[in-house]
């Protein structure tokens, strides 16, 4: 009889059924415990009462401890010693190997023999502008193995504005969904927007009362492998329905 003089529903015969269902189904959850309790006892039982009764059977659910690791663990995230594997031709591990610049040096490369010869190999300008989009230093802080910071960003205008950039990126946009065995111009997109905080210098931005971001935006337009097919970049105060008709405008003229 408990204190209350009620007689309790859990007794001796159901703490020992109790003790076996524990022992049939030593991973089941409690509440897992308390509905095969009740469908063998035909008893109406809460499972608060399930736990207070295996407290006072000792019967404690405990978390598995899992064993030591055996030797030095694999970190899974983060660069590995591939991300920073440098092959002889290559200054940094931004730097092109002799591979990819045969891919694009077609791009890069004058024809023809007018005006005044290069000054600088055009593949050492094209890996210093990756050196600095890869690591986002300033144009100053550019090492002293590379060409002037002066004749780099010059460089680096002068290519963005004819698009050098992104026919490279286009070239290996193609060459990857082939290689995943999909048609070299995608028939589907998915758009979406981004707000990010900027620095005070240069450029236009705005605050996004949304995302309370103060700064620009990116609408960004990926294929089904989340691939780049556009970019557009606007103050962050653009709303996305907005910013959406320039980037997809965009995507559809060089895709459509």
């Amino acid at each position: 009889m408990s204190k209350g003089g009620r007689p309790r529903k859990v007794g001796d015969a159901e703490k020992r059924l109790l003790r076996q269902l524990v022992e049939e189904m030593p991973l089941a959850t409690l509440d897992e415990i308390t509905e095969a309790f009740c469908t063998r006892t035909g008893l109406s039982v809460h499972h608060m009462t399930v736990r207070r009764r295996l407290d006072e059977m000792g019967i404690r659910r405990e978390q598995a401890t899992l064993p030591p690791p055996q030797g030095e663990l694999e970190q899974r995230y983060g660069y590995r010693p591939a991300h920073r594997r440098q092959q002889p031709g290559q200054r940094y591990p931004s730097s092109l190997t002799d591979e990819e610049w045969r891919l694009v040096a077609d791009i890069f490369e004058s024809d023809g023999d007018r005006g005044t010869p290069p000054r600088y190999p055009r593949r050492l300008l094209v890996d210093a502008c990756c050196y600095v989009v890869r690591s986002g230093c300033s144009w100053r802080m550019l090492p002293k193995d590379f060409p002037a910071w002066q004749n780099v960003y010059r460089t680096f205008r002068r290519w963005s504005q004819q698009g050098k950039f992104e026919q490279m990126h286009d070239r290996l946009r193609i060459q990857w969904r082939e290689r995943e065995g999909r048609t070299q111009m995608p028939s589907a997109a998915v758009l979406d927007a981004q707000s990010t905080r900027s620095s005070p210098q240069g450029g236009t931005s705005g605050y996004d009362a949304g995302k309370k971001v103060k700064g620009r935006k990116r609408h960004v337009l990926v294929d089904t492998l989340g691939l780049i097919l556009a970019v557009s970049v606007t103050a962050a105060s653009v709303q996305d329905r907005d910013g959406a008709h320039p980037v997809m405008a965009n995507g559809m003229e060089k895709y459509a």
